[in-house]
């Protein structure tokens, strides 16, 4: 499978690399964390590491650790505004539950 971007995200992350003057790509993974367990970790990668995973998508490279692959392997990330919020959106369909606050959850 793969960690993909839809073209709301392509764009977001396409401008946000441009603004910072560097970077590989988008850094996407998990940590242990929240009220159910796991927590998306979202941020730039000026590296890559030997054991990550490099998926393309939009011509952008997605950039996953073999551990947080396992939680989030066919993952789509979108990106986009609700509310006053903004930001990064996980279909992930190896959720089983999330948290009332929407940041963690368990697979």
């Amino acid at each position: 499978m793969a960690i993909t971007l839809t073209e709301a995200a392509a764009h977001h992350v396409r401008t946000s690399l441009a603004k910072r003057g560097r970077g590989e790509g988008l850094r996407v993974g998990v940590k242990t964390t929240g009220c159910s367990g796991l927590m998306y970790v979202v941020d730039y990668a000026d590296a890559i590491e030997s054991q990550d995973q490099v998926f393309e998508s939009h011509g952008l490279k997605v950039i996953v650790d073999q551990e947080s692959l396992t939680y989030i392997d066919g993952t789509e990330l979108d990106y986009g505004r609700s509310g006053l919020n903004e930001g990064f959106r996980f279909n992930n369909p190896k959720t089983k539950q999330t948290c009332g606050c929407g940041e963690s959850f368990t697979v």
